[in-house]
């Protein structure tokens, strides 16, 4: 059967990717989406996400049991999965390391530790640059 786009399909996927560079609760989205003045309800906001991960095109983070899931854009090429992620206490900016170190962490794990580190939902908390700079008290 074949996959339509939907108006409200595309409205989320619209969000979604002019804020890939933050992780989004389906509140966070709901409410972008109302400031915009698109009005979509959550259980079609969460039933489009539920279809938009299962594609592939977007990523769904669970922090811990006590936090709503996140939401990532991540594109038909799913190069999301092969890094590790930052994510900033402060401003909620999801930073996307590919550095050779972070990738030697994992190697070490594997290779002294018997453990496989999953990228895929592998994320470091910490303050940004630019928070830091902003105001030197963020640690």
């Amino acid at each position: 059967m074949p996959e339509y786009k939907t108006k409200q399909k595309e409205i989320l996927l619209e969000c979604l990717d002019n804020n890939k560079s933050i992780h989004m609760t389906a509140a966070d989205i709901s409410e972008h989406l109302k400031a915009k003045g698109h009005s979509l309800g959550m259980s079609t906001v969460y039933r489009q996400l539920d279809k938009l991960v299962a594609a592939g095109l977007v990523r769904k983070y669970i922090i811990d049991e006590n936090s709503s899931a996140c939401y990532q854009y991540i594109g038909e090429s799913g190069a999301c999965c092969e890094h590790f992620h930052l994510k900033c206490n402060v401003c909620g900016k999801l930073l996307h390391t590919d550095c050779s170190f972070m990738k030697q962490i994992a190697a070490h794990m594997k290779e002294h530790h018997g453990f496989e580190v999953d990228l895929s939902k592998t994320l470091l908390y910490g303050v940004c640059s630019e928070c830091r700079k902003n105001n030197p008290e963020n640690k």
